[in-house]
């Protein structure tokens, strides 16, 4: 199916139209903070989100704060909205690099096969194995608590100045996308293997096209409808561990997170103060059914077996 009838039977899907508006609705918000939140660091202001009032703790929702006040009297929707860069950047940066990692492995295995294929299966049964949740904390641990050789230790300070993030963020963002790789490459790996014996890919071989060519101008393109799919799967399960991990005390330490938000609000939903875990939960509970949404709408519209 040519790409323009895949997005054509996409937009007639409502629920389709509905998620994306959503999730582009949460890109834009966490755009937006993110570029807010750098303009205060640049000028040594502190965010909106960020102001306490003793005051003003545990407010209930009202006019001023319509989802109320946490334990330090900050808005808790702005600090909910602010999350969503926490999260967004976690799902684009981890699933690149699965996407990567998944795409030129499960390639490289299927096309040329031999010791190539051995190696590739090898390496994702190894990472298959390993618990997602204590690899990504073992990560975390280690990019947190200065076990880097100092020479790494600077450049990840470096990428994390220019994306603006945690440099322990950057070690949670490799251990996700390291363990989420393996699922794309067991799937781009067998439809590699069908499409090497399709008769187009035989005749450029026979007219002397080298194998990078064929691999770039006859497998990547007829694989990429499984690379956006399983992109938006990878989104969504980065965001989830994100929170997971920020809620375990290992995550984003000095911005808003819907992890933290849980952890904090968990501990006094006893006392009636329920709309900082709602407001949190509820953000993420939304992001992530959209994700899913948008990933089965896109493999009815792209994959051509449907």
């Amino acid at each position: 199916m040519k790409f323009s009838g895949a997005w054509k039977k996409f937009f007639t899907d409502p629920w389709a139209i509905a998620a994306l508006t959503i999730v582009i609705f949460f890109i834009l918000t966490a755009l937006t903070f993110d570029i807010y939140a750098a303009w205060c660091q640049k000028n040594q202001l502190l965010p909106t989100y960020m102001i306490s009032s003793t005051d003003s703790s545990f407010l209930p929702p009202c006019p001023a704060h319509i989802l109320g006040t946490d334990y330090q009297g900050r808005d808790v929707f702005l600090r909910t909205l602010a999350g969503c860069s926490s999260a967004l950047k976690t799902g684009v940066i981890s699933g690149l690099i699965a996407i990567i990692i998944g795409v030129a492995a499960g390639v490289c295995a299927g096309y040329f096969g031999g010791r190539t294929d051995d190696i590739t299966v090898w390496f994702y049964s190894t990472f298959a194995a390993m618990p997602t949740l204590l690899f990504i904390l073992a990560f975390a641990l280690l990019f947190s608590k200065d076990f880097l050789s100092p020479v790494l230790a600077s450049g990840f300070r470096q990428i994390a100045a220019i994306v603006h993030v945690e440099p322990g963020m950057l070690g949670i963002y490799l251990a996700i996308g390291l363990s989420g790789w393996v699922t794309l490459c067991r799937v781009i790996r067998g439809e590699t293997m069908k499409l090497k014996r399709a008769g187009f890919v035989a005749a450029a071989k026979i007219a002397g096209v080298s194998d990078i060519k064929i691999i770039f101008r006859h497998i990547l393109p007829n694989v990429f409808h499984l690379i956006i799919i399983y992109f938006t799967t990878l989104f969504a399960s980065a965001v989830m561990l994100e929170v997971i991990v920020s809620y375990l005390g290992m995550g984003v330490q000095n911005a808003p997170s819907w992890g933290i938000m849980i952890a904090d609000g968990q501990s006094r939903l006893w006392s009636g103060v329920w709309w900082e875990i709602t407001s949190a939960s509820g953000a993420l509970l939304i992001l992530v059914l959209a994700l899913n949404i948008l990933g089965d709408a896109m493999r009815d519209a792209f994959d051509p077996r449907r």
